[in-house]
Parts: C-alpha cells; sequence; structure tokens
C-alpha cells in the first residue's frame, strides 16, 4: 500500500498531487480543489489536490476481491428484525417518526488490495451519478462510492439536496410508506437548509419522483435554497451533516437511538463524499451510501467494508426492511467479490 500515490475520482475527473489535508470545513472556502471525505463519526479528512484532469478509469482486472461467502454483517437477520422493532417502540412512545437502520457488512483482502481498483469495477458494473474514489494513504481514507444519492450540490450561493427514501425492486412495489418516509425526511431536509438560507427562498421543485438504478428504484426528491452573504461550506456541513436520509426525524432522537441500536462505527458510510471547487464556488457532495471502504486497523489483515440499512417507521414490517437492506447490497457485493480468475469477465 505504501507506494499507491494519494488520488481523487469523480465525474471523470482524476485529482493527483497532493497538496494538503485538513479537517477544517473553512479550508473549503479557500483556493484549489478539494475531494471531501466526511465520514458519518470520526473527524473529515478535506484533501487539496495540485492537478484535476480527465482521465479513464484503470483497469477493472486489477481488483482482487474476496470469496463470496466470506462477508459478514455486524447484524445478522434476528439482531436486525429485533433493532426494527425497537425502533417501532421508540416510534409509539413518540420519540421518534422515523429512523435508519444500518448493518456493516466486512470480509477479509489482501494487503496490497487497492480501493481505486474497485471503483473500476463498481462504475462498470453499477453505474452511479454521484460515483467515485478517495485514496489517502496514511490518513485512513481508501474509499469507492456507487451513490445515488445527492447529498449537497453548490453553484455559487444556490444550494440543492436530493433526499432517496422509498426502495424496491421495481417501481409496481413500492408501497405507501415509501412515500410518507420520503416526505418526513423532505420535511426534515427543508428544515436543515431552511435554517441557513435565505428567508423565504428554500422549495421543493420534486416530490417522490421514481429514479431506476441498476436492480431497483429508489423515490427521490429535490430541495433547493439560496444562501445569505457569508454563509458557505462550513455552515452548510455544520447545518446539515449528517444527511437527514440516513439518521432521521427528528434528527436529534434519531442520532440518539441509532447510536444504541447499531453495533458497528458506520465509518465513511452515510457521510459526505464528493469534492469542492473553491475557486469556482462550486461542489458535489454524495451521500456516502453504497459504499464501500478498507479499513487498515490492522495493517497486517486489512478488511474491506460496506454498509446497508433501511428507514424505519410505524409501517415497517421487520422482514420486509431486512429484504431491502440485502435487496440494496447485492448487485455491489457481487462485483467487488468476483473472485480474480473471473475479474476480467464482463459485469452483469
Amino acid at each position: 500500500m505504501h507506494d499507491l500515490a494519494p488520488l481523487a475520482r469523480f465525474g471523470g475527473l482524476l485529482a493527483t498531487e497532493l497538496l494538503d489535508v485538513t479537517s477544517d470545513p473553512a479550508a473549503l472556502e479557500s483556493s484549489g480543489w478539494w475531494a471531501v471525505a466526511a465520514r458519518y463519526d470520526g473527524e473529515p479528512a478535506f484533501a487539496r489536490f495540485g492537478r484535476v484532469a480527465p482521465a479513464p478509469l484503470p483497469a477493472s482486472g486489477r481488483w482482487r476481491g474476496p470469496a463470496p461467502g466470506a462477508w459478514t454483517s455486524s447484524m445478522d437477520r434476528a439482531a436486525y428484525t429485533d433493532g426494527v422493532r425497537r425502533v417501532r417502540e421508540h416510534i409509539a412512545a413518540g420519540d421518534v417518526y422515523q429512523a435508519n437502520l444500518c448493518r456493516v457488512l466486512s470480509a477479509p483482502v489482501d494487503a496490497d488490495a487497492d480501493i481505486d481498483a474497485l471503483t473500476a469495477r463498481l462504475a462498470r458494473g453499477n453505474p452511479a451519478p454521484y460515483a467515485g474514489t478517495i485514496r489517502l494513504p496514511g490518513h485512513a481514507v481508501e474509499v469507492a462510492t456507487a451513490s445515488p444519492e445527492l447529498y449537497l450540490r453548490r453553484e455559487g450561493t444556490l444550494v440543492e439536496s436530493g433526499p432517496i427514501k422509498g426502495t424496491a425492486p421495481t417501481e409496481d412495489e413500492l408501497l405507501a410508506k415509501d412515500h410518507a418516509e420520503n416526505v418526513m425526511i423532505v420535511d426534515l431536509v427543508r428544515n436543515d437548509l431552511g435554517r441557513l438560507c435565505a428567508a423565504g427562498s428554500v422549495t421543493v421543485p420534486e416530490l417522490c419522483v421514481v429514479e431506476n438504478h441498476p436492480g431497483l428504484v429508489h423515490l427521490v426528491s429535490t430541495v433547493r435554497g439560496t444562501l445569505p452573504p457569508g454563509a458557505g461550506w462550513p455552515q452548510l456541513l455544520s447545518g446539515t451533516f449528517p444527511p437527514g436520509s440516513v439518521t432521521g426525524a427528528p434528527k436529534s432522537s434519531a442520532l440518539r437511538i441509532i447510536e444504541a441500536l447499531e453495533t458497528a462505527s458506520r465509518g465513511p458510510y452515510c457521510g459526505g463524499l464528493g469534492w469542492v471547487d473553491a475557486d469556482r464556488g462550486t461542489g458535489v457532495l454524495a451521500v456516502g451510501i453504497r459504499t464501500f471502504w478498507i479499513d487498515r486497523d490492522d495493517p497486517a489483515a486489512p478488511v474491506l467494508r460496506f454498509g446497508t440499512g433501511a428507514g424505519i417507521t410505524w409501517d415497517s414490517d421487520p422482514g420486509h426492511e431486512w429484504r431491502e437492506t440485502e435487496l440494496k447490497a447485492r448487485r455491489l457485493l457481487s462485483l467487488a467479490s468476483v473472485p480474480e480468475a473471473r475479474s476480467t469477465a464482463p459485469a452483469a
């Protein structure tokens, strides 16, 4: 791993020549092109690169994934469905309206595993609008995302978020619960942005639009607002993080419930991943879902991790929510798990 250079890939661009890394979001208002890896739990990493240029994806055959049967889960089916029932108890008690309950899947990988090679497999086998990679050796950041969800887009003073809530194999299988859940989170995102944006500027131009993605469909809404003078990335991140769609409503109560029920750190999963061009006042951050990361807490035994979860409401059926977590993980795990002997085969 020591010979792998820092890099970031987003939107067909490759960023190289690392200049500095900081955890201070004020840096995003300075100058240069920054990769953003804001962990759900833990210190964020903002990395400024000196060179950004169009570049092709690396060869997907370089990825050596774990065996398909090597994955373990931080919560098995019994533990997860019990967690769903406990969230419903909190809803019945009036503590929360909705909470996102997640589990983390893990499998061992070789010490020389390169997250950038996994990015190529994901891009070819599971195209996603906010896909990307951040590799920062020495800063514990090795992340590849195939995220379909916009956390924050900024163009000058205009900001936009695209919360996803509601997932099913097909449009016909979406439930009334999915629509209700989406509206709840839209209200939360409106509230978050409303406290930051100019009075009266927050709108919802799209509500519960069906989007097709590989192997499933999502309900997606759009929330938009205008920043007042003096507000920028530090205020956006402090006022909206973690993203509403992966926490719950009310957010403060959902965060407490999540912390009590989940048994593994989310790491970069459910955080914010993307880029900021401070010179142009633009940037795009994805919600860190459909995201893999390499954990090298034990350098001799690195682990590939992947998070999956579901939003729990009063109408949630525990078995259905477990199956939703499986649906979200299935295609991506199959791509990441392809044995070396098959690694050059065309992605399904």
